[in-house]
């Protein structure tokens, strides 16, 4: 990880190797904690968040599912963003929020525990690797089954919840995949370890829908429009395992990984094995929407504004 010089804390800006938690912060020991994944972009109107107020908002909205009332309003997060990107001088990077269960009470019961907020920013690339995007990636259905809503809560953005993600990840790691694909408690498919799914058919394009277990990604929401934007049906619906391999094509879409192609699944080739045309054509759009070279889609930058930029 590239370190930047500040990260913000509680309402200050401290120094990034002075950003530390007591070990018995409550997060560290029960997961309690809520989180989001954002991207800043250099983009033809200078940097920008995309999506960033979608992206609060869900974290917002997470860290109510968790009961955890966040000590700051959403305009006061977002500003501290923009002004963190400033004082770094960042001009594209990785934002992580993140809302935790701080230091002062130990046990099951959270709510007398403080909740400490924190934003971060580095640089980062592409998730799933540059020739990823390009060539497409290997995946593996994990035989882990992505958490169900009887047991946890999938639409949140929650901390503990990626231990589930964690053990596919590594599981396909170490089958010698680049990413791990997880079903739902029903056995139908859910999504990535980090990404939301689109699987294509004749001209079709086919996501799981929100009572799959999935996380209603920013990205998907972004994909699905710009698809549709594009003249193509898409359809949210359930999807079976076997689906993945009769796919003419395959891809996924998340903050991190933005839009990758899938190339193959269980040692199955996706279509020709190469990204297809719907995936090429929604890919280049998103991307185009990402870096501001879109003005259809100008409307999902938020601005590093300039004064901010300047600070030192």
């Amino acid at each position: 990880m590239e370190q930047a010089e500040l990260i913000w804390m509680n309402g200050e800006f401290v120094p990034w190797d002075e950003a530390k938690v007591h070990v018995l912060t409550h997060g560290l020991h029960y997961g309690t904690g809520v989180f989001e994944g954002i991207r800043c972009y250099d983009t033809e109107i200078g940097p920008a968040v995309f999506r960033h107020q979608d992206h609060v908002d869900r974290l917002f909205k997470s860290a109510e599912l968790y009961y955890m009332p966040i000590p700051f309003d959403r305009e006061q997060l977002r500003q501290a963003t923009l002004e963190l990107i400033g004082r770094n001088g960042m001009r594209s990077c990785y934002i992580r929020p993140l809302v935790f269960r701080g230091y002062g009470t130990m046990g099951l019961f959270p709510l007398d525990a403080p909740v400490d907020v924190a934003i971060a920013v580095w640089e980062w690339g592409a998730y799933l690797g540059e020739e990823g995007k390009t060539r497409g990636v290997r995946a593996k259905v994990s035989s882990w089954r992505r958490i169900s809503p009887d047991s946890l809560i999938p639409h949140a953005k929650a901390s503990g919840q990626y231990l589930n993600s964690i053990l596919a990840k590594i599981e396909s790691h170490k089958a010698g995949y680049e990413e791990a694909i997880l079903l739902d408690d029903k056995g139908l498919v859910c999504e990535g370890t980090g990404e939301n799914l689109f699987v294509v058919r004749d001209g079709v394009i086919s996501t799981p829908p929100q009572t799959a277990s999935i996380l209603d990604g920013i990205n998907r929401k972004s994909a699905i429009q710009i698809a549709r934007d594009l003249g193509f049906e898409v359809v949210e619906r359930d999807i079976a395992r076997a689906e993945l391999y009769l796919a003419d094509e395959l891809y996924c879409t998340g903050t991190a990984a933005e839009l990758t192609p899938i190339r193959e699944v269980d040692d199955h080739a996706v279509g020709t094995g190469e990204p297809g045309e719907v995936t090429r054509a929604v890919q280049q759009a998103f991307e185009d929407a990402l870096h501001g070279r879109s003005e259809r889609y100008r409307e999902w930058l938020d601005p590093v504004p300039q004064r901010v930029e300047a600070q030192t």
